[in-house]
C-alpha cells in the first residue's frame, strides 16, 4: 500500500514539473477571466514616464500634483493655470474722420451728374 502512495506523489511531481510556457499552446489555461493587458503612458508629476501594462485601452495617464510639496510660488502658478481667462472685450470706435460725401461721385449713374 505504500508503495502506491509513492507512486502517486510520484506522479504529480512529474506532472508538476511538466507545466510550462508550451502548456498554453496544448491545452487552455484553466482562468475564469482572460485579462488584456494595454500598453499605457504614465506620466508622473515631475514629467518623467514610463510605460506600464493597463487593464483599460487609454493612451496616457498623468498622475496628480501633490500640493502639499509645492513651494507657495508654484502652487499659485499651479491655481493659476486652472483659473478660466478672462476674455477680453473690444470696442468699436468709428471716428477716423471719413467723410462720404467726398467719394459720391462715384456712384452716380450719369457722367454729367458729376
Amino acid at each position: 500500500m505504500s508503495s502506491r502512495i509513492v507512486s502517486k506523489n510520484i506522479s504529480y511531481l512529474m506532472q508538476q514539473l511538466r507545466h510550462n510556457s508550451n502548456r498554453a499552446s496544448i491545452a487552455k489555461i484553466g482562468r475564469e477571466k482572460y485579462c488584456r493587458m494595454y500598453l499605457t503612458t504614465l506620466v508622473n508629476p515631475d514629467g518623467s514616464s514610463i510605460t506600464i501594462r493597463y487593464h483599460e485601452p487609454r493612451r496616457i495617464i498623468k498622475l496628480p500634483m501633490d500640493v502639499s510639496q509645492l513651494t507657495p510660488e508654484e502652487l499659485q502658478k499651479h491655481l493659476n493655470r486652472r483659473k478660466e481667462e478672462e476674455k477680453v472685450v473690444v470696442e468699436e470706435v468709428i471716428d477716423d474722420g471719413f467723410d462720404v460725401n467726398r467719394y459720391s461721385y462715384l456712384w452716380k449713374k450719369n457722367p454729367e451728374d458729376k
